[in-house]
């Protein structure tokens, strides 16, 4: 397989020496946790990095940080499955996507609701994935202010491997999903506005995650 991906700061073949490792699943040496515990297992035929929350974490708050990628405009590509952990309360969505441009505790973040997707009640399919900015702009103020600007609907299935893609340039982010030529989500209005900072795997509350081949392809 050849890589893409580019972590600033190192010489371009360590760092795609480096990014590979993370991609096929075989190492978490490239991740840095912040209230996520990690694990490089085998699921559904892949080898991948396991998320699930360590212990009691506030809403966005979990999260593993890709050393090094430094990330402004670009393409940020995953494959990644999400479904509620053992035990996780009612309401528990399997929460999962990628977060980006981090920086001092700030984030841009678009993630799937997989258990929303299949739904028998077209209000929660329509709740299959969001656009939030944390902390400012979570999913309840985004939903109460701007009413369907930043949810859409797409099919999904909870615990299954999903082909995700997002688009980032300037203020504008565009979500791709299950290869598809057309965006399921469109973002005018970032909330951090034509910033930059780092990338991250994501899970929300009562999530067990996977993450498989991570590209992250700045913009040239």
């Amino acid at each position: 397989m050849k890589e893409r991906g580019l972590l600033t700061g190192l010489p371009a073949f360590v760092a795609q020496l480096a990014l590979s490792s993370l991609l096929c699943g075989q190492t978490i040496d490239q991740l840095i946790p912040h209230r996520v515990k990690l694990e490089s297992v085998d699921y559904l035929g892949k080898r991948a990095i396991k998320m699930t929350e360590d212990g009691q974490v506030p809403n966005g708050e979990a999260y593993a940080i890709v050393k090094g990628a430094a990330f402004h405009n670009g393409t940020i590509e995953v494959e990644l499955a999400g479904r509620p952990a053992p035990g996780a309360f009612a309401a528990a969505r399997g929460f999962i996507g990628m977060a980006f441009r981090l920086q001092n505790g700030e984030f841009e973040h678009i993630f799937l609701r997989p258990t929303n997707a299949r739904a028998d009640d077209q209000v929660r399919r329509n709740h299959s994935l969001q656009y939030g900015s944390h902390p400012k702009f979570d999913f309840a103020r985004l939903r109460q202010e701007s009413p369907e600007k930043y949810e859409s609907y797409v099919d999904l299935e909870p615990g299954m491997w999903t082909r995700y893609r997002i688009t980032i340039d300037g203020t504008k982010a565009r979500l791709f999903v299950h290869g598809a030529s057309q965006p399921c989500l469109i973002v005018n209005d970032l909330k951090l506005g034509d910033s930059s900072g780092g990338v991250a795997l994501w899970i929300g509350p009562g999530t067990e995650g996977y993450f498989n081949a991570l590209q992250i392809q700045p913009a040239k």
